[in-house]
Parts: C-alpha cells; sequence; structure tokens
C-alpha cells in the first residue's frame, strides 16, 4: 500500500526565507500549491534540499505542522530524520510527531565514516524504533562513504525498511539492488537525472531537487518512464541537461531558489554558510530559462 503511494516522483521540499532569513510560510505555502498543481505524487520534508542542518528544532516542528495543515491528505508525506549519531536519531524519532507520515527517509551516517556493519547496526534501530516506515538514503557525495548494494540488501529484508533513496550516481549498484532486491522494496533514484535510466531497471521513482520548479514537466517524465515510453521520458530528461548542474554549482538548494525566485515563488535567499546565488549563476539560469 505505501509502495504505490510512494511511487512516481517526491519533492525533496525547499524551505522559503524571507531577506531576513526567518522561515517564510505565505511563500511555503506558494510552493506547495505550486508543487502539488504540478502533479507531484508525494512531499518529502526536512531534507537537504529543505536546508534542515540550518533550521532550528523548533522551525522544524512548526514546518511540519504546517505542512500537514496546508496538504491536509492531499498526498503522502514522507520525513526526514538522519544523522552520524544514532542515539540522537532515536531521541529525535520520538520527539517528532509523525502522525499522518507516511514513512522516514534517513540519511547514512555521515562524517565519521562507519563501516558497513555500523552502517547496518545504525538502520536497524531506526528501524526498529519508527513508528512509521523507513527509506534508507544513500548519497556518498555528502556522507563520505557509501551503503553498499550488499548492505542495503542485507536491511532490505527488515520488515520497516521498505526502500531506497540510491544518490550513489553508480548505475552498477542501482542494479544489482534492483536484481537482487525483494520484490515489494522500493528503489528510488536520488539524482533527477538517473531517474529514467533507473526507472528502465525497475527503480519506482524519485526523490527529485528540479520538480520544486518544474513540477509538472518533471513528474509527467516520471510517469512516462514507469508506463515504459521511455522514448518520450528520455526527451523530457534531455530538456534538464544544461539546467542541472547549475542547480548544484554552488550548492544545493541555492539554484532551485534561483529559479523558484524567478517565478514568483519565494526568495532566493538561504542560510550561512550557504549563500545566496551569484549574479552570474543568476544571469545564466535566467537567459537558460
Amino acid at each position: 500500500m505505501i509502495r504505490e503511494k510512494l511511487r512516481g516522483t517526491g519533492v525533496a521540499l525547499a524551505t522559503p526565507f524571507t531577506k531576513e532569513l526567518a522561515v517564510d510560510y505565505g511563500a511555503l505555502r506558494k510552493l506547495l500549491e505550486f508543487v502539488l498543481e504540478g502533479g507531484v505524487n508525494y512531499l518529502v520534508i526536512n531534507g537537504t534540499t529543505a536546508e534542515s542542518v540550518t533550521t532550528t528544532t523548533d522551525e522544524k516542528a512548526e514546518i511540519l505542522r504546517f505542512i500537514k495543515q496546508e496538504v491536509n491528505n492531499r498526498v503522502p508525506l514522507v520525513y526526514g530524520i538522519g544523522g552520524n549519531n544514532t542515539q540522537h536519531v532515536l531521541d529525535t524519532i520520538a520527539e517528532t510527531d509523525l502522525h499522518g507520515i507516511a514513512a522516514l527517509l534517513s540519511v547514512s551516517p555521515y562524517y565519521n565514516k562507519p563501516s558497513q556493519q555500523g552502517i547496518y547496526q545504525h538502520y536497524v534501530a531506526i528501524a526498529n524504533a519508527s513508528p512509521v516506515p523507513v527509506i534508507l538514503y544513500n548519497v556518498p557525495g555528502r556522507t563520505g562513504s557509501n551503503v553498499t548494494a550488499e548492505t542495503t540488501l542485507k536491511l532490505a529484508v527488515h520488515e520497516n525498511i521498505i526502500g531506497t533513496k540510491e544518490a550513489s550516481g553508480n548505475l552498477e549498484q542501482c542494479m544489482y539492488i534492483a536484481r537482487h532486491k525483494p520484490k515489494d522494496f522500493m528503489l528510488l533514484s536520488g539524482d533527477d537525472m538517473l531517474a529514467v535510466p533507473m526507472a528502465s531497471f525497475g527503480a519506482e521513482g524519485v526523490i527529485s531537487v528540479l520538480a520544486n520548479a518544474f513540477p509538472e514537466k518533471f513528474s509527467r517524465m516520471m510517469q512516462l518512464a514507469l508506463t515504459e515510453d521511455f522514448k518520450a521520458a528520455a526527451e523530457l530528461m534531455l530538456s534538464f541537461v544544461d539546467i542541472n548542474p547549475m542547480m548544484y554549482e554552488e550548492g544545493n538548494p541555492v539554484g532551485v531558489k534561483a529559479v523558484l525566485e524567478r517565478f514568483g515563488v519565494c526568495t532566493a535567499a538561504v542560510r550561512l554558510p550557504l549563500v545566496e546565488a551569484s549574479s552570474g549563476l543568476k544571469d545564466r539560469l535566467y537567459k537558460l530559462l
């Protein structure tokens, strides 16, 4: 049941800020309606794109409450809780109101570079403690360590772990997972530009940054891929080739917030240590748009 709900395009929501860097709830409401009208299948809250490392505990709680109220069960919600201190992650899960949340997205421990056994035990502890299903998140470019296919498959048999967001960029690793995973374990792309190729060998969707700014086009691309119309899906995918690198050139969500500002959804403001898109990046983005 949950697997079907989380099929397709999940948008890794940005957190709009005012120019004074307070959470801008008016702009957040606008962003929610923008992506929902664009046809995304579900929302991912408090992930990397949300600048979760620089929002406070109180802000996180209020953002979650606000989004639940605004969305009002129109689409499923996935909530990000992860970290490199396992006990702190468990404490955060216990302290967070997860009523109405379809699943947790939990990033692999970063910075301290645990062994594969450490990663395995970390996720087992989270899955055992979580009142909602857990999705693994492998992003070696941010964490400094890879969750191997073998570790992912070992975790896939846990009854409360339902899938993985694979952002390793390693298609061979993703294919190995697709080949050997349990039938009801979800493989999700964590890389916008690999979503269509991954769908061709069994991925069931994507958690996307680009879908903040291009929800309709990106959702259509993903639906075409999932119905095996890969020629049409590839045409849409290739239309993102020029803009996608600009999303990350000065850090995420710097690029996508610059686009959202251009579209009148929210400001381009981000919190330190990120800085707002440079005039050069904005000029190139706007010219491309």
